[in-house]
């Protein structure tokens, strides 16, 4: 197995079980603000990384598009909040997401060239998979506030989008 295909079924199941400790108790609108805006900042960290290496330019559009895409929703998910008076809440996915892409980003950091991008990539696929699972299984149908809901929704459609993207990126990879 190549590196990027054991670095994505490392983060699948990383993610897998983030995602499983919530199952168990359906989440409250502020732990489901707190980990969609937790999922978002993460891959923007991802992009910054990504645009800080030497990449291929599809590589560093894709990285780019993460970074402005996940800054415009978190953005949004902040006006909510506030206007909702709502103060996100911090819980056990929100952290054991936080760690498992940390621990991501270490591994990452290490690599170059192509190496790094299929790992990046793979690393995308897995995470927005992942995500875009846990959206609209758990996240979307567990709030109970319409306008966090809807916002969710418009999130799921954008993900999908970024998995779609990652996909192909990762074709051409190849």
């Amino acid at each position: 197995m190549t590196m990027y295909k054991t670095i994505s079924v490392a983060i699948i199941f990383l993610f897998s079980t983030a995602f499983a400790a919530i199952a168990q108790d359906k989440p409250t609108d502020p732990q489901i603000a707190h980990i969609a805006y937790t999922a978002g900042a993460l891959d923007i960290e991802a992009a910054k990384l990504a645009l800080s290496k030497e990449t291929t330019q599809n590589v560093k559009d894709f990285a780019q598009s993460m970074l402005d895409d996940h800054q415009a929703v978190n953005e949004q998910a902040l006006e909510l909040v506030k206007k909702l008076d709502v103060t996100p809440e911090d819980n056990a996915t929100s952290q054991a997401l936080t760690q498992a892409a940390e621990e991501k980003r270490m591994e990452l950091a290490k690599l170059d060239g192509a190496e790094f991008e299929k790992a990046y990539i793979s690393n995308e696929v897995a995470f927005h998979k992942q995500v875009n699972e846990a959206l609209g299984t758990l996240l979307i149908p567990s709030a109970q506030n319409a306008e966090l809901k809807s916002l969710l929704e418009t999130g799921l459609k954008i993900f999908q989008g970024h998995q779609q993207h990652a996909e192909h990126v990762l074709e051409g990879l190849k």
